[in-house]
């Protein structure tokens, strides 16, 4: 215990202060002011009311399109490399994913030697023998390759979602083949659900060098001033189909505008780039065979794209024909990146060099997986199939969220009651303490960003009552030692120092309990252990440390006489 009152009180104030401004989002709007807080504690789909589905992924179907893809890269590999020796190369017929390589003469080492070389970390030979090699994947690939499976079908169903406006939408991994999609505050369900199945849409497109893009700018924001909408107003593909309406006249021919995020910006509307785009390449989604994470001749993080045969036709003339200018990568009408082309790429495979000014090996390597991702988001790597489906009504949830608040509320004035009728002026110290447990509490949700579903309402009216147990023991401890004849201050010195064990005893093993549940739970349990957890670290800082600051600057400095 720090043991200068005017440290403690010092403390005690900026901690204060610090979870008002915190907390501050929640009851007045701040967005005013771009460096204050702007999180807000979310309500969950059991409070708001909104959709829930379960969708199952079908990663095996997809692990046999990209073994025939792998075997039909495999053949147009060897065979430009002039390797001798092989036939056909195709998937097998086996359960798991395998690749067969028929041997036409020699032993097949050359073929075996190939493989190894040139497939180190993805392919592993099985077995070889006169008339055909088998090769597999390799465990370590197939368990990245899954998990990516998922990560991309996430990515691609948050673009969905997104476009429909759901303000905190939960989209998260459930199990091995499955995701949970929890839309909160959704009303249009069938809308959510065409969307969410709806395949991404991933295209190259050539930034357009027309002299008129300088007033790209203008047109845009006379647009919007004449027909009275923005990005706010309107979803993006919304907004971006009547802007390349009402500038249909004004635009170069073949182009249309989209836009890219600008690095600092969280959303669209805070900081949109226009890019005027040619829409005469011909060159989409359905031409990209794969996308991932490359490193550069000096370690350096590269995103790697490998195109199919008709797609590396089309990117080797696209670049050929466009040395030195901006090709944008473009999902969704939205810019993801736009590299330059330094040399014309023929065979198929493209490397996007992410710079390094300002940034770490981390950074860039975040960046490189973030681009990877949304590249091969373009289209769902495994079909999806709905194997759950619940609709929480708006009304059910605003009742459940009043009942709770209603318990909660009747829970904590039962508490202040007790407190000021069994402890009387001590009460009211305990009382200050546990409005301040609750406002930590809520400022360091808000601060997380929290998503508060009933359960995690349950966790705080918990705390209401657990907050003051802490302080039940102290005052206990006191009246014990000014039974024994001790003076006042000094019964509260070793009431204190003496219920600090067991506080801190039963307050570990609750909070042992609670990260079991954060760590096996999932959603509502999780939510319930996370407030709770938050509860009794602020009910030891309230109780122990804010309580008896209260008591020595009140009873100690302002020789004030209380009753306990």
């Amino acid at each position: 215990m720090i043991e200068n009152l005017k440290v403690r009180l010092w403390i005690v104030f900026i901690i204060f202060a610090m979870c008002l401004l915190w907390f501050a989002p929640n009851v007045v709007n701040l967005s005013s002011v771009s460096w204050l807080p702007q999180k807000k504690i979310n309500y969950g789909l059991d409070i708001q009311g909104g959709l829930h589905i379960v969708m199952g992924v079908d990663i095996e179907g997809s692990l046999k399109e990209k073994t025939r893809r792998m075997a039909e890269d495999l053949h147009k590999f060897m065979t430009e490399k002039n390797v001798v020796g092989f036939g056909s190369v195709k998937a097998a017929e086996a359960e798991e994913p395998e690749i067969e390589v028929e041997v036409v003469s020699g032993n097949g080492s050359d073929i075996s030697d190939f493989i190894s070389e040139n497939y180190a970390g993805v392919l592993q030979v099985l077995s070889t023998s006169d008339k055909k090699i088998v090769v597999h994947f390799l465990d370590t690939w197939l368990i990245r390759y899954k998990q990516e499976i998922i990560s991309q079908s996430i990515e691609t169903l948050r673009n969905r979602i997104d476009e429909f406006g759901v303000a905190e939408p939960s989209i998260t991994a459930q199990g091995d083949d499955r995701i949970l999609v929890q839309l909160p505050g959704i009303e249009d369900a069938k809308h959510a659900k065409d969307l969410i199945n709806r395949t991404a849409k991933l295209d190259f497109m050539m930034v357009s060098e027309d002299s008129k893009a300088g007033e790209l700018q203008q047109w845009i924001a006379d647009a919007e001033k004449a027909g009275d909408y923005s990005l706010g107003k309107l979803s993006y593909s919304d907004y971006v189909k009547r802007l390349n309406e009402d500038l249909r006249d004004k635009l170069p021919e073949k182009t249309v505008v989209h836009f890219g995020l600008a690095d600092n910006a969280k959303k669209m509307e805070a900081g949109k780039i226009p890019y005027l785009l040619r829409t005469d390449t011909g060159l989409t989604g359905e031409d990209l065979q794969d996308a991932s994470i490359g490193f550069d001749e000096y370690g350096a993080p590269t995103v790697d794209l490998s195109f199919n045969p008709i797609g590396a036709k089309k990117f080797g003339d696209l670049t050929g024909n466009n040395v030195g200018k901006l090709m944008a990568i473009v999902l969704d009408k939205v810019v993801k990146s736009a590299p330059v082309i330094k040399t014309r790429i023929g065979n198929g495979r493209a490397q996007i060099t992410l710079g390094s000014a300002g940034k770490d090996r981390q950074a860039l390597l975040d960046e490189a997986k973030l681009i990877s991702t949304a590249l091969k988001a373009g289209a769902l790597p495994a079909s999806l199939q709905q194997l759950e489906e619940r609709t929480v009504g708006p009304s059910l949830g605003k009742d459940s969220i009043d009942r709770g608040i209603k318990a909660s509320l009747i829970g904590a004035i039962l508490v202040i009651v007790f407190m000021v009728v069994w402890y009387k002026s001590f009460g009211l110290f305990a009382n200050l303490a546990l409005a301040f447990n609750i406002l930590i509490l809520l400022a360091v949700l808000t601060s997380l960003g929290a998503t508060l579903t009933l359960p995690g309402i349950a966790g705080i009216a918990l705390t209401v009552g657990m907050a003051v147990d802490a302080n039940v023991i102290i005052f206990e401890r006191i009246k014990e030692e000014l039974q024994k004849g001790a003076q006042l201050q000094g019964a509260i010195r070793e009431g204190f120092a003496r219920a600090f064990s067991a506080i801190f005893d039963s307050n570990i093993t609750t909070a042992a309990t609670c990260v079991v549940l954060m760590y096996y739970g999932t959603g509502p349990v999780r939510g319930f252990a996370v407030s709770l957890i938050i509860g009794l670290a602020a009910s030891m800082f309230t109780a122990i440390f804010v309580t008896r600051t209260f008591l020595d600057l009140f009873i100690g400095k302002m020789k004030m006489k209380l009753s306990i």
